[in-house]
């Protein structure tokens, strides 16, 4: 993997898309290495007693998701400082989590990112993601 450099990035510019399809795998595994234990992220009929079909993705896993994202096109020198999340839709089994970024600006050294990542139900989050880059 190669390690984007500060000088390399133009404002604009757009990172390449990652579709994730989702499966109960994700969003079981998800919650549990994330230590939650709340039952609509991994019990179907907690998650229908809430009113959705089924379980649903929880926001540490929707956090790691958009920061694999941005990590895996700036490459491993960079440095997340900054991550700033706002949930919308429910992501669940059987979809596929659409994640679209750009960079929005860059400055000494760090570079915001703009992400979205979207599915069947609309907007499931909105991200901006700063990383630290070599080459500032």
């Amino acid at each position: 993997m190669t390690t984007r450099s500060f000088s390399s990035v133009d404002t604009g510019e757009a990172l390449p898309p990652l579709d994730i399809e989702t499966t109960a795998a994700l969003v079981v595994g998800g919650a549990l290495a994330s230590r939650d234990y709340t039952p609509v992220h991994h019990d179907r009929a907690a998650a229908q007693a809430q009113g959705l079909p089924d379980v649903f993705m929880n926001i540490l896993t929707t956090n790691g998701l958009v920061g694999r994202y941005v990590t895996d096109w700036a490459g491993p020198d960079a440095v997340v400082t900054g991550v700033k999340v706002k949930l919308g839709g429910p992501n669940m089994p059987g979809d596929t989590l659409k994640i679209r970024g750009k960079v929005v600006a860059a400055d000494d050294g760090r570079v915001d990112v703009e992400v979205t990542g979207e599915n069947s139900w609309g907007n499931h989050v909105t991200a901006t993601v700063t990383v630290a880059l070599p080459g500032a």
